[in-house]
């Protein structure tokens, strides 16, 4: 067999192979979403939806916690899939955080099982949850480092520096305020009033940072013309 054949015949097998990967990952999201949130779902579970039986499951996967936190990775890159494209500069500051803050909560209500599964800590090396979040934070802190240079605040080597710190601790609580509401649901609270509720408070935070550095941003007027009026100053 020539080299060119083994080479075709093997990306074929690698190809074959990330498929039934990729199909045994569906079929556990499929399960874990039919289930109650935190319910344990079972590897003979994924392997009747798959149509495939519990050994074939582990010629995939190294053992239990890889099928896990592949299955994690996967829900994750959902949410981030819906997140990221919704940061970005069009609309008013509050209404972009609304419709950040919005787009989560809403997915939370929807896949209420795949948002536990996805804040479960597994084990294993690397921390998808983390690393998510890590990702939409990066892409804040660069459209508020933009921001702030384009409204000609003059930043110290340490205000510089507090950004990062900053706008990852906002990141990290809109996420833990869904945790903690997803998690002890109150009929008190909608979905709709946590949404307000979230985006009001990293609104006011952004506000009140933003003052001190001397930039007022007019919560009523959108971001680019505001961007534009302040680099054409």
């Amino acid at each position: 067999m020539s080299e060119l054949a083994r080479d075709g015949r093997q990306a074929r097998w690698d190809a074959h192979k990330e498929e039934r990967r990729q199909h045994i990952i569906d079929a556990a999201i499929a399960v874990v979403e039919e289930s109650e949130p935190g319910a344990e779902v079972h590897v003979q579970q994924i392997a009747a939806r798959a149509g495939l039986s519990r050994t074939v499951i582990y010629r995939h996967f190294a053992d239990r916690a890889d099928l896990d936190r592949a299955v994690q990775v996967a829900i994750l890159d959902q949410v981030w899939e819906l997140l990221l494209p919704q940061v970005s500069l069009d609309g008013t500051v509050p209404e972009i955080i609304e419709r950040v803050v919005g787009s989560y909560v809403g997915w939370a209500v929807s896949h209420p099982a795949l948002h536990r599964l996805a804040d479960h800590d597994t084990s294993g090396a690397g921390r998808p949850l983390e690393e998510g979040l890590e990702r939409i934070a990066s892409q804040v802190g660069a459209i508020v480092g933009m921001a702030l240079t384009a409204f000609g605040a003059e930043l110290s080597d340490e205000e510089a520096a507090a950004i990062d710190p900053f706008v990852h601790g906002i990141v990290g609580s809109v996420f833990g305020s869904v945790r903690r509401w997803i998690s002890k649901p109150d009929p008190r609270l909608s979905a709709q009033k946590l949404t307000e509720l979230v985006s009001r408070s990293v609104w006011f935070v952004i506000d009140g940072q933003a003052r001190t550095l001397g930039v007022e941003i007019d919560p009523t007027r959108c971001v680019e013309d505001l961007l534009a009026d302040a680099m054409m100053a």
